[in-house]
C-alpha cells in the first residue's frame, strides 16, 4: 500500500521542477515578455502605459499609421542601407583577416589575431565619438590637410562614415565565426585543388569560400542585425548630418516635448519587424551547418605561400589596426591633452598649444565620472552575478529536466535577440513605471534592464557547457542517497565552473559597454559611465567626452586582460 500512498501524494503536489519551471517563465515574462507586450499595447494604443489606461477601450490604430509616414520609411531606407554597407564592409574585414591567419605564411600570426579582436575591445559609440574627433569637418584629419595646403575632404558625419565605422568595428564578429569554422574544416579539399592545378585565388574563392557559405551568411546576418538596431553610432554620426535611422528617430520621438511614445512604440514595431526577419533568416542558415567537413583525422591545413605579396600583406594588416585602433585612441588621447578641444593646425598644436595631462587628471577625479564608474561597476558586477545564476537554473532546467513547458523557458529566454535595445530599453520604463515596485530611478531598474538585454547570451553560454557534460556523475550522486540540489552544487556546478566564469565574464563586458538600453531608465544619481560620454557628447562638450571615453576604454581593456588571465588559470587547473 506504501507505493500507492506515495503516488497519490505526488500526484496531489507539483513535483519541485515544475514550480521552478513555472517560476522561471514568471520572472523571463516580467523581465522580457511584458516590455515587449507594453511596446505593442502603446503602438496600437491613444495613451501610454500607466496604471489604469491599460485597457481595450485605449486601443487606437491612428499611432501605428505613423510607420508609414515618408519620415518613418526614409529612417528605415537610411537603417536598411547602413545596415547592408556595414554588413559588406565587416564580411570584407573579417573574413580576409580569417584567411590569412588559417590558411596562409602570413608573418606575425599571434599580432594578426590580436588586430581581428582588438575593435571588440573599443565600444562603438567611443569609436564613433573618437572618430567625430578625427574626422569630423573641423577634426584632426582636416587641420592636417589645411596645414598641407589641401581643402577640408574629410567628414565622417555621412552615410559612408557610419557604414564604415559600423562595418570596422563589428568586423570581430565575422573574424571569429570564420575562423572557427576554417580551424575545424577539413583541408582535404583546398589540397586537392591545389594538386590539380588552381591557383591560390580560384582555391580561396570556388573551394574555401564555397565551404564557409554557413559561417559567412550566419555572420553577415549577425552583424545587419546588430548595425540595422545600433543607436549609438548612428546618433553620434548620422543624426549630425541630418540622417535619422530608426533608432534615433525613436529617441527622438521620445525625447520630444511633449513626448511622441505611441508614435515612438509604432516606429520601434516597424524596427522589431526587420530585425525579427533577420533573426529567423540567421536562425534558417545556421541551422543548415550540414556542409561538415570536419572529420576524425585531425588533420592540419598547409599553409598557403603568399609569395612576394607577404610583406604587402602584413603592411595592409598593419595599416588596418593603426586605423581602428591607434588613430582613434590617438585622437582621444590628444583632444584630452590639448589645452583647447579646437585645433585648427596640427603643425601650430606644437608652437603654440599647450599639452598637458592636467585635464585628464581632473576627470578621473571629477565626481560625476566617479559616481559613473561606481554605478558601472555596481550594476554590471549585479548583472553578471544575478544573471549567470538565472541562467544557470533555466539552461539546467531545459536541458537537465524532462518537465512539461521547460522549452518555453529557451523560446522566452531568446525573445531579446528580435528586439532592438532601444525598443527593449522603451519597453522597461514602462514595465517599471507601471508595476507596483519601486526601483524605478535606482540602480536596481538598471540591473532589470541588463538582465533583460543579455538573457539569450548568458543562455547560450552556460547550455553549451551544460550540453557538453555528462550527467551520469550527478544522476550516480541521487542513486547513493543525494538530493538533486545537493548533487548539482556539489558536482555538476563545480565542474562547470570554467563555462560559469566565461558567461559570468561575458556578462560583465556586456554590460560595462552598454549605453543603450538604460538610455531610458537612467536618473541623475544613477547615470552610469556610459551615459556621462554621451551626456557630454549631446551637450558639446567634446573634450571632457574624449577624456572619459579613453579612461573608459582604459578600463574596459584591463577588465578584459584580467578576465583573460583568470579564464586561462580556471582552464589550466
Amino acid at each position: 500500500m506504501l507505493p500507492d500512498k506515495l503516488s497519490v501524494r505526488r500526484m496531489r503536489r507539483p513535483s519541485a521542477s515544475i514550480l521552478l519551471v513555472i517560476a522561471a517563465l514568471l520572472i523571463l515574462v516580467i523581465l522580457v515578455g511584458l516590455p515587449i507586450l507594453l511596446v505593442a499595447f502603446a503602438a496600437v494604443s491613444n495613451t501610454l502605459p500607466r496604471p489604469g489606461n491599460i485597457s481595450l477601450g485605449n486601443i487606437d490604430f491612428g499611432a501605428l499609421g505613423a510607420v508609414l509616414s515618408g519620415k518613418t520609411l526614409g529612417a528605415a531606407g537610411n537603417s536598411l542601407l547602413a545596415a547592408t554597407g556595414a554588413c559588406l564592409l565587416a564580411l570584407l574585414i573579417g573574413a580576409s583577416l580569417a584567411l590569412l591567419l588559417a590558411r596562409t605564411n602570413i608573418r606575425g600570426k599571434p599580432f594578426l589575431y590580436l588586430v581581428g579582436l582588438s575593435p571588440m575591445f573599443l565600444p562603438s559609440f567611443v569609436a564613433a565619438l573618437a572618430w567625430s574627433v578625427l574626422a569630423g569637418p573641423s577634426g584632426l584629419l582636416n587641420a592636417l590637410l589645411g596645414d598641407l595646403g589641401l581643402p577640408p575632404l574629410v567628414n565622417v558625419y555621412s552615410m559612408p562614415g557610419l557604414i564604415f565605422i559600423l562595418g570596422i568595428y563589428y568586423s570581430p564578429y565575422v573574424f571569429l565565426m570564420v575562423h572557427s569554422a576554417l580551424v575545424l574544416m577539413n583541408p582535404d579539399l583546398e589540397e586537392a585543388a591545389l594538386v590539380h592545378g588552381a591557383t591560390l585565388r580560384t582555391t580561396i574563392r570556388k573551394v574555401t569560400l564555397s565551404l564557409m557559405t554557413p559561417a559567412i551568411l550566419g555572420s553577415m546576418i549577425l552583424v545587419f542585425t546588430l548595425s540595422v538596431e545600433n543607436f549609438p553610432v548612428s546618433q553620434f554620426i548620422a543624426t549630425p548630418a541630418g540622417i535619422d535611422t530608426l533608432p534615433t528617430f525613436i529617441y527622438r520621438l521620445m525625447s520630444s516635448s511633449p513626448v511622441r511614445g505611441n508614435e515612438a512604440a509604432a516606429v520601434a514595431v516597424l524596427l522589431i519587424a526587420i530585425v525579427g526577419v533577420v533573426v529567423l533568416l540567421q536562425r534558417r542558415y545556421l541551422a543548415r551547418r550540414s556542409y561538415a567537413t570536419v572529420g576524425g583525422k585531425g588533420l592540419k591545413a598547409k599553409e598557403m605561400s603568399l609569395g612576394k605579396w607577404r610583406p604587402f600583406v602584413f603592411a595592409l594588416v598593419l595599416g588596418y589596426f593603426i586605423v581602428s585602433m591607434v588613430l582613434p585612441l590617438a585622437a582621444l588621447l590628444v583632444i584630452s591633452v590639448y589645452s583647447s578641444p579646437y585645433i585648427s593646425s596640427i603643425v601650430g598644436m606644437a608652437e603654440f598649444g599647450e599639452f598637458s595631462f592636467e585635464n585628464l587628471i581632473n576627470l578621473v577625479t571629477d565626481r560625476m565620472v566617479i559616481d559613473g564608474a561606481i554605478n558601472s561597476a555596481i550594476v554590471s558586477v549585479g548583472a553578471a552575478a544575478i544573471g549567470t545564476a538565472l541562467c544557470f537554473v533555466f539552461a539546467y532546467l531545459v536541458y537537465r529536466t524532462k518537465t512539461r513547458g521547460r522549452m518555453l523557458i529557451e523560446y522566452v529566454s531568446m525573445a531579446p535577440l528580435a528586439v532592438p535595445a532601444i525598443v527593449l530599453g522603451l519597453g522597461l520604463l514602462w514595465t517599471w513605471l507601471l508595476l507596483p515596485v519601486p526601483i524605478y530611478g535606482t540602480l536596481a531598474v538598471l540591473v532589470v534592464a541588463f538582465l533583460a538585454a543579455q538573457m539569450p547570451q548568458g543562455f547560450r553560454g552556460i547550455s553549451s557547457s551544460i550540453l557538453q557534460f555528462n550527467p551520469d556523475l550527478e544522476d550516480t550522486a541521487v542513486m547513493h542517497g543525494s538530493s538533486r540540489t545537493g548533487a548539482v552544487t556539489r558536482i555538476t556546478a563545480p565542474l562547470l565552473k570554467v563555462g560559469v566564469a566565461s558567461t559570468f565574464v561575458l556578462l560583465l563586458m556586456l554590460s560595462m559597454r552598454e549605453l543603450t538600453v538604460p538610455l531610458f531608465l537612467y536618473t541623475t544619481d544613477t547615470r552610469l559611465l556610459s551615459i556621462v560620454i554621451f551626456d557630454n557628447y549631446e551637450n558639446g562638450a567634446f573634450q571632457q567626452a574624449a577624456g572619459i571615453g579613453l579612461i573608459y576604454t582604459v578600463l574596459i581593456a584591463v577588465l578584459a586582460l584580467v578576465s583573460s588571465k583568470l579564464g586561462s588559470r580556471d582552464f589550466g587547473k
